[in-house]
């Protein structure tokens, strides 16, 4: 089989229908379907975007009518978070300012207590935390083999139990580090005096990390996201071992999340992000058309501008 992989949507639905178009896919009976490949979605479907109720419609149908597969992604986490009450907390996910703030281009299209709201979050809980198709990985930000297989052992598969959820919501619990690292990556420290603003302005002191990177030895070379925070990086050297470890022998793995900027291209031969901001003025939708190869092409990457509402 062979798969086309497509990045964070993010209520983008005219720019994931420019993807598809591209890509050769065609709408028959509702269903976007290609003659010989499947799409597998790197999740964050959800969020910041324009059309968050045309962008599930459109994912929905494909998965549902056998064209595509897809893994669940933190904003999908949050949101099944953010609807379930749970233990001393009125929600998993605290309903703050900041949260709703982050959360309100989905709340305004699905409200909660509605039933639309309702389906949308039992569909997200169906969704895997990673797929293992053999020959290729999805996850949407860490493959952790140590971690996946912890899960896998503790609650027999992929997908969210209520207890799973209820632990990894709650940052005294091990799988709380496990669902952070597979859906929102590694982090480290930096050292004292060292930070960056985020997306929202919100001042970072960790940073997040090219986790399968064996050879970086400091914060700068270790970074991983957008280069206009990596000035803000220190060239110091780091401390302790806080990488993956993913060799050249393991099946290609494919990404999302971490906001990239500029040519698409593979960041090892076997690791290739997705994820180029679609939600940012100038961002574009990113997909990799995968027909078995071990080592990524640079010419398999296909990119779509973000299309303007």
């Amino acid at each position: 089989m062979s798969y086309d992989i497509i990045g964070d949507i993010h209520g983008h639905a005219q720019t994931l229908k420019a993807m598809l178009t591209k890509l050769g896919y065609q709408l028959q009976d509702g269903v976007y379907r290609h003659p010989g490949r499947r799409v597998i979605f790197l999740g964050d479907f959800i969020d910041r975007g324009p059309h968050q109720r045309e962008t599930l419609a459109i994912v929905r149908a494909m998965i549902d009518g056998g064209s595509a597969m897809a893994v669940m992604a933190n904003h999908e986490f949050n949101a099944i978070a953010y609807a379930t009450p749970g233990g001393d907390k009125e929600f998993l996910r605290p309903h703050t300012d900041k949260n709703a703030k982050q959360h309100a281009a989905f709340l305004n299209e699905f409200p909660p207590g509605s039933a639309e709201y309702e389906d949308a979050i039992a569909w997200f809980k169906t969704l895997p935390l990673w797929l293992d198709l053999g020959s290729l990985r999805v996850v949407h930000a860490c493959w952790d083999k140590q971690l996946i297989g912890r899960i896998q052992q503790t609650y027999g598969g992929a997908c969210l139990t209520d207890e799973l959820l209820a632990h990894a919501s709650d940052d005294k619990c091990w799988e709380f580090e496990a669902v952070e690292a597979l859906l929102k990556g590694k982090e480290i420290p930096l050292p004292p005096g060292h930070s960056y603003k985020d997306n929202y302005g919100t001042p970072r002191r960790d940073i997040r990390i090219r986790w399968w990177a064996q050879q970086a030895s400091t914060y700068k070379e270790i970074f991983m996201g957008s280069p206009h925070w990596a000035t803000h990086i220190p060239d110091d050297e780091i401390e302790g071992d806080h990488l993956v470890e993913y060799g050249l022998d393991q099946p290609p793995v494919f990404l999302g999340h971490y906001w990239l900027t500029g040519e698409p291209g593979p960041l090892e031969q076997h690791v290739a992000c997705l994820d180029y901001s679609v939600a940012s003025p100038g961002g574009k939708l990113v997909a990799y058309r995968w027909n078995g190869e071990r080592e990524l092409r640079k010419g398999s990457f296909v990119a779509v501008a973000r299309v303007e509402q």
